[in-house]
């Protein structure tokens, strides 16, 4: 398959369901090579077979270290990253554990860190795309822990961005409500504020699988640091 991303290895950690697996779809539909991490979910089963998957904890240190070893020993160098993995843990303050917080910090925050570090050990040039959220922006009442995660994810692509060039671009992807597994739980409340937007409907992975084509591909080239919401205009920045 040739595309816009024909010779580039792409990366997408979280990559076996919701906005991950539009994103690995439309990247390998642009042409790219494509690997995906998940944390062993039986729903990665059906992907395309050449799709490189590649089960890790994007938590743990040495499983994004061999990570990115055997797909630089499969597919190559990879050139393309997609740190997208996230959890989400919706609760009152009060009823928050610090357990639960220091759960979605680790996922949301911490292992899209060790991505980004284990791809600019290893990547000569290229792309490093985060996987942010409105509610980064924001705020929502019962979020506190994925809202502050995506916080510091707005914050460390623009830190990344300076640090990182001019040989890797660094950008994130800001969606607001999206139809995923990951929003089929919200609550009824949740459900209202996120349709409160000026087109009124939640989006669809793949819409903003969209954005992370173009990020990825030749038309971003004089583009960095930037977070880009595909919201629905749930957040004008």
């Amino acid at each position: 398959m040739s595309g816009p991303l024909t010779g580039e290895v792409a990366l997408v950690t979280g990559g076996s369901r919701g906005i991950g697996r539009a994103m690995a779809l439309a990247l390998r539909e642009a042409g790219a090579a494509v690997a995906v991490c998940h944390p062993r979910d039986p729903q990665a089963a059906d992907l395309p077979e050449d799709i490189l998957q590649l089960p890790a904890d994007v938590t743990l240190e040495t499983e994004v270290s061999d990570m990115f070893a055997r797909l630089q020993a499969r597919l190559g160098p990879v050139t393309r990253v997609f740190a997208n993995a996230g959890i989400l843990d919706e609760a009152p303050l009060r009823d928050t554990s610090a357990e639960a917080f220091d759960r979605v910090i680790a996922v949301n925050l911490r292992g899209a860190f060790l991505t980004a570090r284990a791809a600019a050990r290893q990547m000569p040039g290229g792309r490093i795309i985060f996987t942010a959220s409105d509610l980064g922006y924001l705020g929502a009442a019962n979020t506190v822990a994925y809202a502050a995660s995506k916080g510091g994810i707005i914050a460390m692509t623009r830190s990344l961005a300076r640090e990182l060039g001019p040989q890797i671009l660094v950008n994130a992807i800001a969606p607001g409500p999206v139809e995923t597994d990951m929003t089929a739980g919200m609550t009824p409340e949740a459900v209202a504020r996120d349709l409160a937007t000026p087109l009124g409907r939640f989006g669809t992975p793949e819409e903003i699988a969209a954005m992370a084509v173009f990020l990825a591909g030749p038309g971003a080239g004089f583009i960095t640091g930037q977070v880009y919401g595909v919201n629905g205009g749930s957040a004008m920045y």
